[in-house]
């Protein structure tokens, strides 16, 4: 399948970074400095600010409070993250103006990852303190989309996580659902899911953009 866009929205991890192990390693450790069940968080926690997580998984704790004390549990020096299959390559394809990432970690932590992982800075980073509402709210998408001066319309979003799709969906943007974190049917109200990413076609810069989407099965 060809899919024709203005620009290109990524989520981070899961999607570019293969971070999925080591941020729900983060969410137990927490958790285990708190004395709680880890389950619930990490049912909820990809995709998300770590402030919603809480307020979902845990509506009695001061999710506020909690992400502050976040640094006494979280540490990332010396952790390796990998790219995804194909991340690399279909980053350096793209035009450095036509792409994005929007993610609901930290400005800090996001741009380490990406540093680690050997990917091409995007020149639009929307991160977790840029937004006052993170995913499923579409307002990170939007933003993404201002800044690199592109319709939302005109936007393909790629999301690992359903939290992250629902916010592309809200923004009036197209879908593609890509299953690393979530089984296919997690991932019913993308567009188009896939199990490895696209490829970037040999194009003129002013006619956009054409990926090849290899749907799931082919």
């Amino acid at each position: 399948m060809i899919i024709s866009c203005s620009a290109v929205l990524f989520d981070l991890d899961g999607v570019l970074v293969d971070s999925t192990g080591y941020v729900e390693r983060q969410w137990r450790e927490w958790a285990a400095g708190r004395g709680v069940d880890p389950e619930p968080f990490l049912r909820v926690c990809h995709g998300r600010r770590a402030v919603e997580t809480i307020q979902l998984a845990a509506p009695d704790l001061d999710a506020e409070a909690e992400v502050a004390r976040f640094p006494e549990f979280v540490v990332e020096d010396g952790v390796r993250l990998d790219p995804l299959p194909g991340a690399r390559q279909l980053l350096e394809g793209l035009p450095g103006g036509l792409w994005a990432v929007v993610t609901s970690g930290v400005r800090a932590s996001a741009s380490k990852r990406i540093r680690e992982a050997g990917l091409p800075v995007p020149r639009v980073l929307v991160a977790a303190e840029d937004v006052a509402h993170g995913k499923p709210n579409p307002e990170g998408y939007l933003l993404a989309a201002e800044r690199l001066d592109v319709a939302p319309a005109g936007c393909l979003v790629i999301e690992d996580a359903p939290a992250g799709l629902e916010a592309a969906r809200a923004a009036g943007m197209r879908t593609i659902g890509f299953a690393s974190t979530h089984a296919r049917d997690e991932l019913s109200g993308a567009n188009v899911v896939i199990a490895r990413l696209p490829v970037v076609m040999s194009r003129p810069i002013d006619e956009g953009i054409e990926l090849l989407v290899p749907e799931l099965g082919d």
